[in-house]
């Protein structure tokens, strides 16, 4: 089941829990859409969180709204917060910004278009020598940090498929529970769940959706 987050005339938001995928999967689970339809049954996605990933997710109650915000997110104009817990002791005391272009890799994989190599790090941040593929960008701030894992806020600017996992991953600092993009049998990266949540969305007609952190971040991060 879900939770309702927000809910008026024009839109919808539940707090989406980790483990369901949005839409039907090739392992024939119930999806959330699917549960959603049952109790509104003119809700339409706007966008989609990975089946991994908690939080904030965005429906909408009528057609007009569903165009305004596509077209938001598709220019860009949707600010999202992500909460993640990463493998490792991630700086502290400023906004890093991460500029690793993606392109798509094997078994609907995404990575850096690049070698890991030719990733450069500066007191700003982490970049690359040279543009190819999508251009890809994501804001981190360290919030805290546990014996050997550390709690990220993380925007991102673009929207890439997977764009979060990929970055933290390819800079040495991959969300905890990634089986996908890290090594989930390691100490510091084995949990339960993928843990990244969608913590807060703001779209500029006014909507400002937050998702409480989830029972288990906490912990995690202490392991």
């Amino acid at each position: 089941m879900f939770d309702i987050l927000f809910s008026d005339s024009e839109c919808l938001a539940v707090d989406k829990p980790s483990g369901i995928s949005v839409l039907r999967d090739r392992s024939g689970q119930e999806n959330l859409y699917a549960q959603l339809r049952e109790q509104y049954p003119d809700a339409k996605l706007v966008h989609r969180l990975d089946k991994g990933t908690s939080g904030v997710l965005l429906l909408a109650k009528t057609d007009n709204f569903r165009k305004s915000a596509s077209k938001l997110f598709e220019n860009r104009q949707v600010v999202k917060f992500y909460v993640a817990v990463v493998s490792g002791r991630f700086p502290m005391g400023k906004t890093y910004t991460i500029n690793l272009p993606l392109r798509r890799g094997r078994k609907s994989r995404f990575r850096v278009a690049g070698l890991r190599s030719d990733i450069q790090a500066s007191q700003h941040g982490w970049t690359i020598g040279f543009q190819d593929g999508l251009v890809s960008v994501t804001k981190v701030r360290a919030l805290q940090h546990g014996p050997r894992r550390s709690l990220l806020l993380l925007k991102p600017v673009t929207g890439r498929t997977h764009q979060l996992r990929v970055h933290l991953s390819w800079i040495g600092h991959p969300i905890v529970g990634d089986s996908l993009y890290g090594a989930p049998k390691s100490a510091s990266q084995s949990y339960s769940r993928l843990m990244l949540h969608s913590h807060r969305l703001i779209l500029a007609e006014g909507y400002n959706i937050t998702s409480a952190l989830p029972e288990g971040f906490t912990e995690a991060l202490q392991d």
